[in-house]
């Protein structure tokens, strides 16, 4: 593969704490564009892996970005207070510094909100505006890669398709690559280029459909495997 194929390249990639490992000798290769949905049961080192790629925790062996390769980030669980008495304009400007109006504008365009959310309390939104707002968040200043922890742990079944729907046109209008977390396999099937199946350590890497055998999941999340199948 051509080097400027790649966007992320990660090799033998383990991060511990004292002697026990978190994750252990993950090894996968991302290309521009792609989207790139990880895998695994709860305690299986998935956000340790983004936290390690973002590179806020130490990690023996190599996470390599692609030249200039700016980054967007969205952790599962995010240190906001619901009730922050600021705006989501306000809340744009930690990030930013200043931003203007016409940006302000495009950035809540990017999530399908109306600009009059500009002017709306943080502790005003729903559980799905907020996490449009942090999308909108992560996407400002354009960056070329995007991670998402569990894009819709806090949402209800019925918005979680629009999320998905949502990410996948910032995805085709900002040339965005995405690496997401999910615990749902058909948004695995229906968006993800790649698949890294996570479990401690790398169980396997490739196309859903070559690679998510019923031999592969079951080494993943043992006999009684519990997938969730929320989008039709």
């Amino acid at each position: 593969m051509a080097d400027e194929e790649k966007i992320l390249e990660v090799r033998d990639l383990t991060v511990k704490v004292g002697n026990v490992a978190l994750v252990e000798n993950i090894s996968f290769v991302v290309k521009k564009g792609e989207t790139v949905l990880v895998i695994g049961p709860n305690g299986a080192g998935k956000t340790t892996l983004f936290r390690a790629l973002i590179g806020s925790v130490p990690y023996s062996g190599e996470v390599k970005w692609g030249e200039g390769a700016s980054i967007g980030y969205v952790p599962q669980k995010v240190d906001l207070e619901r009730d922050l008495p600021i705006t989501v304009r306000e809340f744009f400007m930690l990030k930013t510094g200043n931003i203007g109006e016409v940006e302000v504008k495009e950035a809540l365009l990017d999530v399908k909100l109306g600009s009059e959310y500009a002017e709306k309390g943080i502790s005003e939104l729903s559980s799905g505006e907020l996490q449009r707002i942090l999308i909108a968040w992560a996407v400002l200043g354009h960056p070329q890669v995007l991670l998402f922890d569990e894009p819709t742990a806090s949402i209800d079944i019925a918005g979680q398709e629009t999320i998905y729907e949502l990410l996948h046109n910032l995805q085709d209008t900002h040339d965005l690559t995405l690496i997401m977390i999910s615990h749902d396999l058909t948004v695995v099937y229906k968006y993800a280029t790649q698949v890294l199946c996570l479990n401690k350590e790398q169980i396997c890497f490739g196309a859903p459909r070559e690679v998510l055998t019923p031999e592969e999941l079951s080494k993943l999340y043992g006999p009684e495997l519990t997938f969730y199948h929320h989008l039709h």
